[in-house]
């Protein structure tokens, strides 16, 4: 029998789930909105689809080990099962106010921490474990975005383009008796290609979300102790990421594919692809983990990578009296260049303002060899405001540790 407490439970979880497909839907599906690829309906039901696939498979993984194995699933009772989601929903409430991507599985997990520590049931070796992958993880984002910014992504730049489109990519022939849905006249057969990398990717980055956030919105609520079995838990967390996706992911889907100009459609399918990578192994494996933190440390690294080209190994390593050119956090490598330089592709926001930048003899420009400076990539402006990501790093720490501080004395006083 459903008790008033299993009730709440589920409902905190539903609005937990509620805010992640949301916010997830946005991030994964953005520049294929922007770029006018797919309509924002067939965004949020790509998303969903594809989250439940994630959370289905591998996401089951990551939902035993913040069911059972951090702490006994015995523990879970349904008011601590309330009380950890509350603090996951905290955790939003906090990365919204403060226009941050909190990291809702390293909250939800710090709250579970709270829970064992307060009852002596926690697993030490298991949490050794998923705090080492929380500082590998983003080191590896960093280093992959790194090497590929040195040494692979001008190369891309120069092969991959991503011509505009005026209109959408499939439309309706309204012409018959019947609709019937056609592909965009303007669009070539390379255009094809693109924008069908550009889904898949997007498709991946849904299934890694549901792979990792499930577990946030229901793992509580899985268990010896809990409401849910494992199986209506999935429904029940693909369910929620639907309906925000359906709602109140049309915000975020136009942030992200009209307003974020600074990112490239280029740099966003690598940073994407890397980041989603990351989080389907460790998922994969069971461990918890931020699909924002890694995918942001890519970004990191994929401009820092960019950037200093132009100095070599060598002179990276060995300190020199002399100025020289700005390349740490120096991303604006990643953004177009000016008209008279090397083209870039084209950001979210150029292909959602019709714009493609071009090269103005027709021709394949060459990419300089390391340590040769380019004035108009490293003069370029810097993608991250050094503030905002302090205020980012910060947060990152500080939600997870302050649900481990608030969830202790609560389950110590209630339990």
């Amino acid at each position: 029998m459903l008790t008033v407490l299993g009730a709440i439970g589920i409902a905190v979880a539903v609005f937990v789930g509620f805010n992640i497909g949301g916010s997830s839907t946005g991030v994964a599906f953005g520049p294929a909105v922007g770029g006018r690829l797919v309509r924002k309906a067939t965004a949020a039901a790509l998303f969903t689809v594809f989250a439940l696939v994630g959370a289905w498979t591998v996401g089951r993984n990551v939902i035993d080990t913040m069911s059972s194995s951090i702490v006994p699933a015995t523990q879970f009772s349904p008011l601590a099962s309330v009380g950890v989601l509350f603090f996951t929903g905290l955790a939003l409430l906090i990365s919204n106010l403060y226009g941050v991507p909190a990291s809702t599985s390293m909250t939800a997990v710090g709250a579970i921490v709270g829970l064992g520590l307060a009852t002596g049931t926690l697993n030490e070796a298991l949490m050794f474990t998923i705090l080492s992958a929380w500082i590998v993880a983003p080191l590896i984002g960093f280093a992959s975005g790194a090497v590929i910014g040195r040494y692979v992504y001008p190369h891309l730049d120069r092969k991959v383009a991503f011509t505009r489109l005026d209109r959408h990519l499939v439309q309706l022939d309204r012409s018959g008796a019947v609709p019937r849905p056609r592909i965009n006249n303007n669009a070539s057969l390379r255009d094809l290609a693109g924008s069908l990398a550009v889904v898949a990717i997007a498709c991946y980055m849904g299934f890694s979300a549901g792979a990792s956030n499930a577990a946030n919105a229901v793992a509580p609520l899985v268990g010896a102790r809990g409401p849910l079995t494992v199986d209506v838990g999935v429904l029940l967390a693909v369910a929620a990421f639907g309906v925000g996706g359906f709602t109140i992911a049309r915000r975020t889907l136009d942030t992200v594919g009209d307003d974020i100009t600074e990112l490239p459609i280029l740099a966003a399918l690598i940073v994407s692809v890397v980041g989603g990578t990351i989080i389907t192994v460790l998922s994969a494996l069971g461990i918890p983990a931020s699909l924002a933190v890694s995918t942001t440390c890519c970004i990191i690294g994929l401009g820092w990578g960019r950037a200093s080209r132009a100095a070599t190994l060598t002179d990276l390593a060995t300190p020199s009296p002399e100025p020289k050119p700005e390349v740490a956090g120096s991303t604006g490598s990643l953004k177009a260049a000016e008209p008279d330089a090397a083209p870039t592709s084209p950001t979210v926001g150029e292909l959602a303002e019709r714009e493609t930048p071009v090269t103005p003899d027709g021709g394949e420009p060459s990419v300089p060899d390391i340590g040769e400076p380019d004035d108009d990539t490293l003069a370029a402006e810097s993608l991250f405001d050094p503030a905002a990501a302090k205020r980012i790093a910060v947060l990152w720490v500080v939600t997870p540790s302050l649900a481990v501080v608030g969830s202790y004395p609560l389950f110590l006083l209630v339990l």
